[in-house]
């Protein structure tokens, strides 16, 4: 099969402590790296509410790997989250050339957005508190 770029998004039970999580998302790396895989971006996005139960959880812990691989391992990977008794739900997709490079414009806007951001709240808080002192000092 011809090699692709994958994206899978994995649900973690939420009710593990977090090193054990963290051994599960260290695991997946590994499977996908010694299958002839190579990851390009991996997102932690926590702990989430889920919007119904699933196996009796209503909290999961939400990971996304992005990764190069050859089209064979889907299906091993695919079958080391089935057997695998944390990871609760999954789902793995093969990326567009049009998802990638949406992928890449909306890390840059968000690294700016982060950048302009920062300041604009920093100033904001010193006027916050010039503000304060000033309330006090015209109460005394």
């Amino acid at each position: 099969m011809k090699a692709g770029v994958y994206e899978s998004a994995i649900l973690i039970n939420a009710a593990l402590e977090d090193n054990q999580i963290e051994n599960v998302i260290n695991r997946v790396k590994e499977f996908i790296t010694t299958n002839g895989g190579q990851i390009r971006d991996f997102e932690n996005w926590g702990r989430k509410r889920l919007a119904y139960p699933v196996e009796k959880s209503k909290i999961g812990y939400y990971t996304i790997f992005r990764f190069d691989a050859p089209g064979s391992i889907i299906s091993k990977l695919e079958r080391f989250y089935n057997l695998d008794e944390h990871i609760l739900r999954y789902l793995t997709i093969k990326l567009s050339k049009e998802a990638l490079e949406q992928i890449e414009k909306n890390k840059s806007q968000s690294v700016s957005i982060k950048e302009d951001s920062i300041p604009e709240a920093e100033v904001n808080l010193q006027v916050e508190e010039d503000e304060e002192e000033n309330e006090d000092n015209d109460k005394n």
